[in-house]
């Protein structure tokens, strides 16, 4: 064998052993490794115990060792139960905070305990300017009336002729002009409605159109005639309309409002179309849609309980004013001011909530000639918290934290720094009126409703107004309040 090759066959046959011994064992660790990072368990690996990963009550103690009989562990607290407060504590922590000159002649304020519905302090007249609190009568109706996981669809269906396509207002309160991806409450969008549009007229061969647009969801005046005069002319809010982008914004994120929401709709669902090919003849013209009529597409908005969290946190006027409309259609009534001004009473009536001698003449809180009284107020947020109404909740817990959250996101800057995320509240707020309207737990844990507001507030006091508003809530928070 000197100077000649070398075979296979003449490997030392101890040699593949071992090198057999190390694959086998490379084998069974990267499986063991694999068992372990995926909680697999010993049974797979062939062994008939439970994995103390997976089943660690089923892993028996060693062999000899007794474990005595579990029992039922120690209460380390006991349980918070319903609290009651105490009136003269109430009183204590908030009286001298009225008598602030900054708030004016006119304070109103009402502090309930959610345990009962009991009132355990009330002050000042009655009835006051609620200002935007108005929102949570509002939210309260709409979702009595509708339901949370109600939506709003914007559609678009045939016209008197196959040229012809109408785009129906649902009354979509946030439909976006552009898709937004990272929005909530979640949008719909023309855009999105006329691709499809466009899509569904292409497979019917109808490439040449005229656009009509339906506003007909809603009826009366689109400006409530209980507003000031200057709100349009300064951009304070838009006509309310079915249809709309952007909350008839004439861009997205500009303040600047435009005349006619609904045309400014359909004209950009318009443009978009022309993108996709289809050629629109002459410019969008009013129109009612037949209510058999061939469906090309539609969009459907987020939930109403999403909605109404949008609403109550930022104070969105013009979605306020839509949900206020949807409440009388929903009653069998006009989807109109007077229409929503009757229906939001009649399903608070059916609530328990007694509004005679209110007047409510918008969804918003905008007019200046609304009138609440405090124990109103008080009574709808305590409804909206109670057990047997969950589908009114978003009320409550879509109420501004303070110091964290929509509206409040500023505020509780004064005062007791236990405000700072203990209270919930919708913001009320006009010229010469600030309040707020919510719920607060005490250091006790008494979860107190309130309503608090100052409706004749000079205008160089009112950011002193406004903190000593929040200083009362906060007041209320560092309470001992409980009985």
């Amino acid at each position: 064998m000197a100077g000649g090759d070398v075979h296979h066959s003449d490997v030392p046959s101890g040699r593949r052993v071992r090198r057999w011994s190390a694959g086998l064992v490379a084998f069974l660790l990267v499986l063991a490794v694999v068992a372990h990072v995926f909680e697999l368990g010993p049974r797979v690996l062939g062994w008939d115990y439970p994995s103390p990963i997976t089943e660690p009550a089923e892993v028996a103690p060693p062999p000899g060792l007794t474990l005595p009989a579990p029992s039922p562990a120690a209460a380390v607290a006991s349980a918070p139960g319903e609290q009651s407060a105490d009136p003269a504590a109430v009183r204590r922590a908030i009286a001298p905070l009225l008598r602030d000159e900054d708030l004016g002649p006119r304070v109103s304020v009402a502090v309930g305990q959610l345990s009962d519905g009991a009132t355990v302090f009330e002050a000042g007249p009655a009835p006051v300017i609620p200002a935007s609190t108005m929102k949570v009568l509002t939210a309260t109706a709409a979702l009595a009336a509708l339901g949370p996981d109600h939506t709003f669809s914007t559609t678009t269906v045939a016209g008197d002729t196959p040229r012809d396509v109408v785009l129906v207002g649902g009354g979509d309160p946030l439909l976006a002009r552009t898709p937004v991806s990272d929005a909530y409450p979640s949008r719909a969008d023309i855009v999105t409605l006329a691709k499809a549009t466009a899509r569904s007229l292409k497979d019917l061969g109808r490439v040449r159109v005229r656009i009509g647009y339906d506003t007909s969801l809603f009826s009366g005046p689109d400006v409530s005639p209980a507003w000031r005069a200057s709100y349009l002319p300064d951009d304070v809010v838009s006509p309310i309309s079915p249809l709309w982008v952007d909350e008839g914004r004439e861009r997205q994120g500009n303040p600047a409002r435009s005349d006619d929401p609904a045309a400014a709709a359909a004209a950009a669902f318009a443009t978009v179309l022309e993108r996709q090919g289809i050629v629109v003849r002459g410019r969008a013209r009013p129109a009612v849609a037949d209510p058999e009529a061939l469906e090309y597409a539609s969009v459907r908005s987020a939930p109403l309980s999403q909605i109404a969290q949008w609403v109550l946190e930022v104070s969105d006027n013009e979605a306020a004013e839509v949900l206020f409309r949807h409440v009388a259609i929903a009653e069998g009534l006009p989807g109109s001011f007077s229409g929503g001004s009757t229906a939001v009473r009649d399903v608070l009536r059916r609530l328990g909530v007694d509004t005679s001698g209110e007047r409510i003449l918008d969804g918003s809180g905008l007019s200046r000639r609304n009138r609440l009284s405090p124990r109103t107020l008080l009574s709808v947020v305590e409804v909206a918290a109670a057990e047997e109404h969950p589908g009114l909740r978003t009320v409550v817990s879509g109420l501004p934290v303070a110091g964290f959250t929509g509206s409040l996101t500023y505020r509780f800057s004064t005062g007791e720094e236990e405000g700072l995320g203990l209270v919930r509240a919708k913001t009320g707020t006009l010229t010469g009126v600030h309040g707020l309207a919510g719920v607060v737990t005490d250091r006790d844990g008494t979860v107190l409703s309130f309503v608090a507001i100052a409706d004749r507030v000079k205008v160089e006091d009112t950011l002193d107004a406004r903190d000593q508003i929040d200083k009362l809530a906060a007041a209320l928070a560092a309470c001992s309040c409980s009985a």
